[in-house]
C-alpha cells in the first residue's frame, strides 16, 4: 500500500517558526551584529571583528562576575536539591494533608521574580524587616547593604526559599511514579530505609532529578531580577553576578560591543555547562540501569 505524503502539516507548524524566530532568532543575530561592529554614534558602524571578544576574554572584570556566577549557582544546587529531595520523601503520599503540601510548596513558584526581591529587601532591613530586626535584637550583626557575607547570605537565603519547592514537586512526582511492589518487595527483604533509599527511590527519580538539577543551574545561572532588587550588586561588586554585569555594561555604560560579546559568552557558557550536566547525569541513569 503506498503511502500519501502530505506536506500541508507544515502550514500548522508555521506560526511556531514565526513566532520562535521573532522572539528567538532575530534578537541573537542582532546581538551577533553588535559583536563584530563598532560605532562613533549617528547610527554608523564599522567592522571590528572578533576585538571585542578578546577584550571580553581578557577582562578581569568579566573573569570576577563569571567566579561569582558560579560560586552562587553551586552553591544554590547544593543546598536546593538535597534539601528538595529531603522534603519530598517526608511528605504524605496521598490524602488531604498531600494535596494541602502540595499547595503550599507551590505557593514560592506564584510570586514574580520582583515581588519576591522586594520581599526579601524588607525582610532584610535591620529597621523595619522582621529578620533584621530579630537577628540585631538578639546580637547578631546584620546587614546586607554593608557586609558581603550578610549580603550573599540573603540571596542565597532568599532563592533557597523561592525555588526549593520546584526540587521538591519534581521529586514528588518521581517517587509518587514508584510502584508500591517495590516497597513491599523490600519490606520482604527487611531492606533498611537507607538501602530503599539508595536502591530503590533514588535511580527512579533519576530523571526528574536530571531535570530539577538542569532547570536551577540554569535559573540560578542566569538570575538577575532578585539578587539586583535586593542588593543592587553590592556591597561594592560582591554579589555582581553575570547578568548584573552584562546590564550594567550594556545599559548603564552603553558598551554595545562588548556587552554584545559578552552576551554570547554567557550564552555558550550556559549551554556548555548544561551540555556537560545532561551527559553525566545520562550516562549514570544508563549505568544505573
Amino acid at each position: 500500500m503506498e503511502k500519501t505524503v502530505n506536506q500541508k502539516a507544515w502550514f500548522l507548524v508555521l506560526p511556531v517558526l514565526i513566532l520562535v524566530a521573532f522572539s528567538a532568532v532575530i534578537p541573537l543575530m542582532t546581538v551577533v551584529n553588535y559583536s563584530v561592529q563598532d560605532t562613533f554614534g549617528n547610527n554608523v558602524f564599522f567592522w571590528a571583528g572578533l576585538e571585542w571578544f578578546e577584550d571580553m576574554l581578557h577582562s578581569d572584570r568579566m573573569w570576577d562576575a563569571l567566579g561569582r556566577q558560579l560560586m552562587f549557582s553551586a552553591i544554590i544546587l547544593a543546598i536546593q536539591i538535597p534539601l528538595g529531595i529531603f522534603v519530598a520523601l517526608n511528605m504524605p503520599k496521598s490524602g488531604f494533608w498531600s494535596s494541602f503540601c502540595l499547595v503550599v510548596m507551590s505557593l514560592p513558584l506564584l510570586i514574580p521574580w520582583n515581588v519576591v526581591g522586594t520581599i526579601w529587601q524588607i525582610f532584610g532591613r535591620v529597621d523595619i524587616g522582621l529578620l533584621g530586626y530579630t537577628l540585631d535584637a538578639i546580637g547578631i550583626s546584620y546587614n546586607y547593604t554593608q557586609d558581603s557575607f550578610a549580603a550573599w547570605a540573603t540571596i542565597i537565603v532568599m532563592d533557597v526559599w523561592h525555588w526549593t519547592s520546584l526540587v521538591a514537586l519534581l521529586a514528588f512526582a518521581g517517587l509518587k511514579s514508584i510502584p508500591d511492589a517495590y516497597y513491599q518487595a523490600a519490606k520482604i527483604d527487611q531492606a533498611s530505609r537507607w538501602a530503599i533509599f539508595r536502591y530503590i527511590e533514588l535511580p527512579k527519580m533519576m530523571g526528574v532529578l536530571m531535570i530539577a538539577i538542569l532547570l536551577r543551574f540554569m535559573d540560578s545561572f542566569m538570575i538577575y531580577t532578585e539578587p539586583f532588587v535586593v542588593t543592587g550588586g553590592g556591597p561594592g561588586n560582591s554579589t555582581t553576578l553575570l547578568s548584573i554585569d552584562l546590564v550594567k555594561m550594556a545599559l548603564g555604560q552603553f558598551d554595545l560591543g562588548p556587552a554584545a560579546a559578552f552576551s554570547i559568552m554567557y550564552y555558550l557558557v550556559i549551554l556548555l555547562i548544561s551540555w556537560v550536566f545532561y551527559t553525566v547525569m545520562t550516562n549514570l541513569d544508563k549505568k544505573g540501569g
